[in-house]
């Protein structure tokens, strides 16, 4: 027979008041914690939570809602938010949009259905008219990555546009004004675009249209048909060096001129984003913005517990984080030529 409430109450000695408040997370004594969590743990305590939600309206789920699972970016997020919300008691329903408006659309009101307690997302949408089914349920959103214009959302984003220009700056400092870009589309490769063109003009370089390449999304193939592009070009006229705006598109660009037969740094110089799992083990090691993954993960959580905690609290939390630039071997010096 399953352990009840009751069997901790016999087992501690405590009010039926005080370990119910506990268990559904609140702050009791330093003392009657330990007794409770002994006691759990002896009697292998399992709470009811379908009933415990009925009686609470909250299911202890968090609905994270992704614009694209299969990035190496929104797994290692997703592990990061996991472990977070699994830490505070929480379950979490993944959901993924497929880089498709109308799949998240969908997915939203699945979530909605779900009556999860609060949303994450890393939208694919620019407006919020996708989120209505959540917010007439007010349920709390955080996005993540992605701000959407216009909205009063709390939101987790980095400094893409300063990013790139550090990492564009990064190449001039060091002789380069042949530099390409690769970017995609999306919300985040157009601020990482801004950033490059940014840091050619403060420089005085003139930025030349043969040297950007850009298609709707981050992807291998991105990178691989923009250093393609690149490489038709007549020799005098090739880039000396490329910026390439995600992890992804750093593997595509690779993949081109390794069936090239050109060498980094000797032939090309690559600055890249992301120190995920690939870039580590390249030779020579890519030179990179590295985004804080765990402290993007850990904000958005924060913001979205302080929503649940207070549900009165309108204040709206918007959190700008920065990456760093993590120098690497994959850039030549030509001022050393």
């Amino acid at each position: 027979m399953e352990s009840t409430i009751k069997d901790i109450k016999r087992e501690t000695g405590l009010a039926l008041s005080t370990i119910s408040k506990y268990l559904n997370g609140g702050n009791v004594r330093p003392e009657n914690k330990k007794k409770i969590d002994d006691a759990v743990r002896k009697l292998d305590y399992h709470p009811n939570e379908m009933a415990r939600g009925l009686i609470t309206k909250k299911t202890r789920t968090i609905g994270f809602l992704l614009y694209d699972i299969s990035g190496t970016f929104a797994g290692i997020l997703t592990h990061h938010v996991g472990t977070l919300l699994r830490q505070r008691g929480y379950g979490m329903i993944i959901c993924d949009s497929s880089n498709d408006k109308s799949v998240e659309e969908q997915n939203v009101k699945f979530l909605a259905d779900k009556k999860v307690d609060g949303l994450l997302v890393v939208p694919v949408s620019s407006d919020d008219t996708f989120l209505e089914p959540i917010k007439k349920a007010n349920i709390p959103i955080v996005t993540i990555d992605r701000k959407i214009t216009g909205t009063q959302l709390d939101c987790v984003t980095i400094d893409n546009e300063e990013a790139a220009k550090n990492a564009v700056e990064y190449l001039i400092e060091r002789g380069h004004e042949r530099i390409a870009a690769i970017y995609s589309e999306e919300y985040t490769g157009k601020q990482r675009r801004d950033g490059y063109r940014k840091a050619m003009r403060s420089a005085g370089i003139t930025i030349s249209g043969e040297y950007e390449y850009h298609e709707r999304l981050h992807s291998v193939s991105l990178g691989y048909n923009g250093m393609q592009k690149f490489l038709k070009l007549p020799k005098k006229s090739q880039p000396t060096a490329i910026f390439m705006s995600n992890y992804e598109v750093a593997l595509g660009v690779v993949m081109a001129i390794n069936e090239a037969g050109i060498s980094c740094p000797e032939d090309i110089s690559l600055v890249g984003f992301d120190e995920l799992t690939l870039t580590l083990v390249m030779k020579p090691k890519m030179t990179l913005m590295v985004q804080p993954m765990e402290s993007i993960a850990n904000e958005a959580v924060r913001i979205l517990m302080s929503k649940l905690q207070n549900e009165n609290s309108a204040a709206l939390q918007r959190v700008l984080l920065y990456a760093s630039l993590n120098e690497g071997d994959s850039v030549r010096d030509l001022r050393k030529r």
